[in-house]
Formats: C-alpha cells, structure tokens, sequence
C-alpha cells in the first residue's frame, strides 16, 4: 500500500492530499529515511512523522485497505 494512503488509513493524517504534501515537504520518514508518498509500506516499517513541534514515531504492525476508525489505531504501535 503507498504511503500516503496508509496514512490516511492509519488515521495518523487526516487526508490523503494533507499526507502526499507531507511527504513531498519531507516531513515523513521512514526507517530513518525521507520517503515519498508511494513508498510501499511494509510491516515492520518504523515510520516518523513530523508535524509542527510534535513527531510521532509508529511501527507498522498490519496494513487493512477499509479500516474502521476502531480497527485503525490497531494498525500501528507507538513508540518513543
């Protein structure tokens, strides 16, 4: 699954469009590296996402393509 979309997904980004600007702003990484937005997301990936003052650190444990707002949060675990 792209980046972007996951993302959105994920519900770590609002929108989709909100996700590919913050990849293209190089705002995401992932394992360590600035990723675009159709980077193909694997499980295990670590993905870091900077927004303003805040970054939020996830791993990637599934990858659902309609996942509910319930069974989002179940996609990734937050780390540091």
């Amino acid at each position: 699954m792209r980046l972007d979309k996951y993302l959105k997904n994920s519900r770590l980004i609002k929108r989709r469009t909100i996700a590919n600007e913050a990849c293209d702003a190089g705002k995401v990484l992932v394992n360590d590296k600035i990723a675009r937005a159709s980077y193909d997301v694997k499980v295990g990936d670590i993905i870091e996402i900077q927004m303003g003052a805040k970054a939020v650190r996830v791993r990637v444990l599934a990858i659902a393509e309609n996942a509910t707002k319930a069974d989002a949060a179940m996609t990734y675990e937050v780390i540091g």
